[in-house]
């Protein structure tokens, strides 16, 4: 009995502290790839928030709600049941037990997702969503998206924001997207930029404290690296 109480006590010791790091930025500068892969190589769960507001965004418009109507939205924000898988290898996200992973991700929803997200209602009911399962991660998790820093995890023991040029973004972003045209990318992220800056509740923004790494010239394994010793000296620090 002491021997197995001993060595519990000793991995206790040994286990390397639980963190929680927020990672925002706008889309294209390679935000999702990075959370993912540094949670993947020092075991952290992972949350993409984005995916979230992609997700009752895409219920509203099967139900046949009026996006552009705020009222309506903020009025059914409640009712879809998101459930967000945690697995930076395999992440999931399900809406009313239906596998929404690929729907989500449709240039229809794309085009409404920062209008939903601007309604405070939503942003309610999500951030709410956001703050139970960052909390429930005892091994500690990467939350990536807009506002984490700032709004969602301001207590994060670790904030990083990454940046990049538009053209890069653009480049990026388009690759992704097989034969989107170049200019028409770089308009439509400029655009979301404006949106998710300037709404009124929880805007994409800079935390004070956060660490803004620039992509822009940077491979995404630099990148990755970069975020993976930050993480490294925080968790040494704790």
């Amino acid at each position: 009995m002491t021997t197995t109480v001993e060595t519990v006590s000793a991995a206790a010791r040994t286990a390397p502290a639980a963190v929680i790091v927020a990672i925002d930025g706008p889309s294209g500068t390679g935000k999702s790839s990075t959370s993912k892969a540094v949670a993947a190589k020092l075991g952290l769960s992972y949350l993409d928030t984005g995916a979230q507001y992609r997700a009752i965004t895409w219920w509203m418009l099967n139900n046949g709600i009026d996006v552009r109507d705020a009222a309506e939205v903020a009025t059914a924000a409640a009712k879809p049941v998101i459930v967000s898988g945690t697995d930076p290898s395999a992440p999931t996200i399900t809406v009313d037990g239906e596998d929404a992973a690929g729907p989500i991700r449709t240039q229809e929803v794309t085009s409404k997702v920062s209008a939903v997200s601007a309604v405070p209602e939503v942003r309610a009911r999500i951030t709410e969503l956001q703050r139970s399962i960052a909390t429930a991660a005892e091994i500690g998790i990467v939350v990536e998206g807009r506002d984490i820093g700032t709004t969602v995890l301001p207590d994060a023991d670790l904030k990083v924001f990454l940046t990049a040029s538009p053209e890069a973004r653009a480049a990026r972003r388009s690759g992704e997207l097989k034969g989107s045209d170049l200019a028409a990318t770089k308009e439509a992220l400029i655009k979301r930029d404006t949106a998710d800056s300037s709404r009124k509740t929880s805007p994409l923004a800079k935390a004070d404290d956060a660490v803004e790494v620039d992509t822009t010239e940077l491979t995404l394994q630099q990148v990755i690296e970069c975020v993976v010793t930050l993480v490294e000296e925080k968790r040494a620090a704790k």
